[in-house]
């Protein structure tokens, strides 16, 4: 037989009728205290489950929370950026405010981790981020797009104080080294910037510095390959 669920003062009353009955049929008292139990253990028990959903739901929130942290980099992955990107977005379309998105791409990334293994890659990427985060402003927002790629949204910029930022993080980053063994690991990094458009979606925004970021690229191949020698 399974014993009833019992909710309020009223059921209590009718546990107490139950009990009664349960002397009344001859029930041993061990059995009644089985299948009706005293009051103070049903109480005591839905404390108990209280407690236990309270805990449940912080540990949800928490879980959500860092389920927009990239766990390498301890900041925004590219789905809370782009959470981050909406908002700034929808804050200059209603305020008129201006703001500017970075893209960032380091440069050779790739033969790092080739070269010295993924160890040394996440530990430059740790270093870059240190860097990002110790040079822009607590109100900024940076995160991880993809392996080797960071977004940063620059508030109240203009388009000429947003390429003068991107031109710094380059330098910044391409000073940030890691040690392995005897070696000293170091890359660059190409940074586009765009100023926020009030009627664009983040995936567009994020599209136009990407491109701005890959016509930087270009821009510092050619600056770096060596002019041919004139005809003598």
């Amino acid at each position: 037989m399974e014993a009833p669920r019992w909710q309020g003062e009223r059921g209590i009353l009718e546990r107490k009728v139950k009990i009664r009955e349960g002397w009344n049929m001859g029930m041993p008292q061990a059995r009644v205290e089985k299948e009706f139990p005293p009051a103070a253990s049903l109480l005591a028990e839905n404390e108990r489950l209280k407690r236990e959903i309270a805990i449940a739901r912080a540990r949800i929130g928490e879980l959500e929370a860092r389920a927009d942290i990239d766990p390498l980099l301890d900041i925004l992955n590219r789905r809370g950026f782009e959470r981050e990107l909406k908002r700034a977005l929808a804050h200059v379309k209603r305020y008129g405010t201006q703001a500017a998105l970075m893209f960032i791409d380091l440069d050779s990334f790739k033969v790092v981790n080739d070269r010295y293994g993924h160890g040394a890659g996440d530990a430059l990427l740790k270093a870059v981020t240190r860097e990002l985060v110790a040079h822009v402003r607590a109100s900024d927002v940076i995160g991880r797009l993809g392996g080797d790629e960071f977004g940063v949204v620059l508030w109240r910029v203009e388009e000429v104080q947003a390429k003068a930022k991107a031109r710094e993080l380059e330098v910044l980053i391409e000073r940030v080294g890691v040690a392995h063994g005897q070696a000293r690991v170091q890359v660059g990094a190409s940074v586009g910037a765009a100023l926020l458009l009030p009627d664009a979606t983040p995936a567009e925004m994020i599209e136009g510095a990407d491109r701005a970021m890959y016509a930087r690229k270009e821009e510092r191949r050619e600056a770096a390959t060596p002019s041919p020698s004139s005809p003598g």
